[in-house]
């Protein structure tokens, strides 16, 4: 029988996923440097396939516990911006189908910029309902930054077009109406949470990069707003902006001079 072709072997390679089959149990046995690459390359990919589904039910543990108890519209809470010197807390509230499945989905701390974005747009676009709370600084600076993130989820969670049975928070427990759940840790252990952490940190690095332009000294395109050392220069050489949170111990310290 004639071997197939290496760009053959490719093609089929790219639509298959049993590693029992008998044409993977067959390439084994092909002398062909370039073939046995490609046998490689396969089974890495369907490792990194296997892990990131692994993590999907690990991620989902929680989602499926509440379904079982008869809850259908599960909201996923989380806030972003509680450090940072200067720009608003943002917060997310995202309810998902039961059939989402997004690989590589995690907290939004551990992917890159480019996957945030990605997987915003996939998120906003699959999820049956999401909303976004805003506290700006001026509200931080007269409650506090916990009170401000608190209000900032409540916010996100009322403007949600549907009501949700149940919800999880990452790591807060809010005055609501609805059941809940706060998970220490939650955007690394619940999907609803992970898919509101991305929701909210992109949401919230765009409004920085945009303040950024306004404010070129301070670097806000790059530090979103947190103390780096450009930032605490640029307020010793340029003062602050609105938009700097005059509560927070550096920008006061620069206020009582």
């Amino acid at each position: 029988m004639e071997k197939l072709k290496i760009r053959e072997i490719e093609e089929r390679l790219a639509n298959e996923t049993d590693r029992n089959s008998d044409f993977i149990k067959s390439l084994p046995n092909d002398e062909r440097k370039g073939v046995q690459l490609l046998l490689k390359k396969w089974h890495s990919k369907l490792d990194l396939e296997e892990k990131a589904y692994e993590k999907h039910i690990e991620m989902t543990f929680f989602e499926e516990k509440y379904r079982s108890e008869g809850f259908k519209l599960i909201a996923g809470v989380d806030e972003v911006g509680r450090g940072p010197l200067a720009g608003p807390v943002v917060a997310a509230a995202v309810i998902l189908p039961s059939d989402f499945y997004l690989p590589g989905l995690d907290d939004s701390k551990k992917l890159s910029v480019q996957k945030r974005d990605e997987y915003y747009d996939v998120i906003i676009n699959k999820a049956l309902a999401y909303n976004i709370g805003i506290i700006e600084v001026k509200e931080i600076d007269q409650i506090n930054i916990y009170e401000a993130a608190k209000k900032a989820m409540l916010t996100a969670i009322n403007g949600l077009k549907m009501n949700p049975d149940y919800l999880l928070i990452d790591a807060v427990a809010l005055n609501t109406p609805y059941p809940q759940e706060s998970i220490i840790k939650g955007d690394a252990r619940s999907v609803s949470i992970a898919a509101a952490s991305i929701v909210a940190k992109v949401t919230r690095d765009r409004m920085m990069i945009a303040l950024g332009e306004q404010y070129p000294a301070y670097g806000f395109c790059k530090n979103m707003g947190y103390g780096t050392k450009e930032h605490l220069s640029a307020i010793q050489v340029s003062g602050i902006t609105p938009h700097h949170r005059k509560s927070f111990a550096p920008v006061k310290e620069y206020i009582a001079k």
